[in-house]
């Protein structure tokens, strides 16, 4: 098996080539990385890869800036593995990750996602384990066994939509999956559960191997932070928990559908970060995030 890794770029250089690095040093030599520049300002970075000898490393850069999600669909449009991981440009592997997905595939060969165990860092590296990160991987994600769990429709979309424990960048998926199944448009702040949500409903299967093997990287002054500050956040989450209970009634899955009409954990988020939306939100941020606790 080989896999074949993805990294859409528009960020840090510096952190870039961590990634980069992070992916040569796997103990598993079956892969092969495309780093696809979606034409960001610094030269540095073509030249950098220019001179790259390892034959599996390849650089791309768009014509024009496509944004993430179609640079997203443009990996996906270049997949010729039957098996894709698309990491984040600063996220990093452990030198077990190509191992551990392939040892998920070798178990769980019919698996459409695969979810390596997740460790957290923060912008210089250090590992942290903030309070949304406690949550997912202590309360939200499978317990009861050391070994691959997998859930299958209706489950793992009661699992996903009760809280979503995965981690986007981290996750290795089966190529012909993405190919057929493709993201929402409109919902660009959870375009991943949306999507993973998608595979659920077609019957899909999401196996969990809790092997450590991939570190997270959370930036204090993130996007997503951005977007909570001023209402987008809870607003699409409204929005698609809305469309997920729909999608789940007319499935006939009542015990999904009632997890998304209850959001509980999605509500208690939105109370741990009303704190601070009331400190430095707009007055957007703040009518969205009361609504996202009160409303049904």
């Amino acid at each position: 098996m080989t896999l074949e890794i993805f990294v859409p770029f528009w960020g840090d250089p510096g952190l870039l080539y961590e990634t980069v690095d992070s992916v040569r040093a796997q103990r598993n030599p079956d892969w092969r990385l495309v780093i696809i520049d979606d034409c960001y300002p610094d030269e540095s970075v073509a030249e950098r890869f220019a001179t790259e000898t390892d034959p599996r490393i390849t650089y791309v850069r768009n014509s024009t800036n496509l944004g993430i999600t179609e640079n997203y669909r443009e990996a996906i449009r270049r997949a010729t593995e039957p098996h894709i991981a698309i990491l984040g440009c600063d996220d990093l592997l452990h030198p077990n990750y190509v191992d551990t997905i392939a040892h998920t595939i070798a178990v769980v060969p019919g698996a459409d996602v695969i979810q390596p165990g997740v460790d957290v860092i923060d912008e210089h590296g250090t590992v942290i384990r903030p309070l949304a990160d406690r949550v997912k991987q202590g309360l939200l994600a499978p317990h009861g066994s050391s070994g691959i769990t997998m859930l299958t429709g209706e489950h793992m979309a009661t699992s996903l939509i009760r809280g979503d424990w995965l981690y986007w960048p981290s996750l290795a998926f089966r190529t012909e999956t993405l190919q057929r199944i493709d993201f929402r448009e409109g919902l660009p702040i959870i375009q991943d559960l949306a999507l993973l949500m998608d595979i659920a409903f077609d019957g899909g299967t999401l196996a969990y191997n809790p092997t450590l093997s991939f570190s997270y990287r959370r930036h204090g002054g993130s996007a997503s932070q951005k977007t909570l500050l001023d209402g987008r956040r809870f607003r699409d989450e409204r929005t698609y928990y809305a469309e997920a209970r729909r999608l789940a009634a007319a499935q006939g899955w009542s015990r999904t559908a009632r997890t998304a009409r209850a959001r509980v954990m999605s509500r208690l988020h939105a109370v741990t970060e009303l704190p601070g939306v009331l400190r430095r939100g707009t007055r957007s941020g703040i009518r969205s995030t009361l609504a996202h606790i009160t409303s049904l």
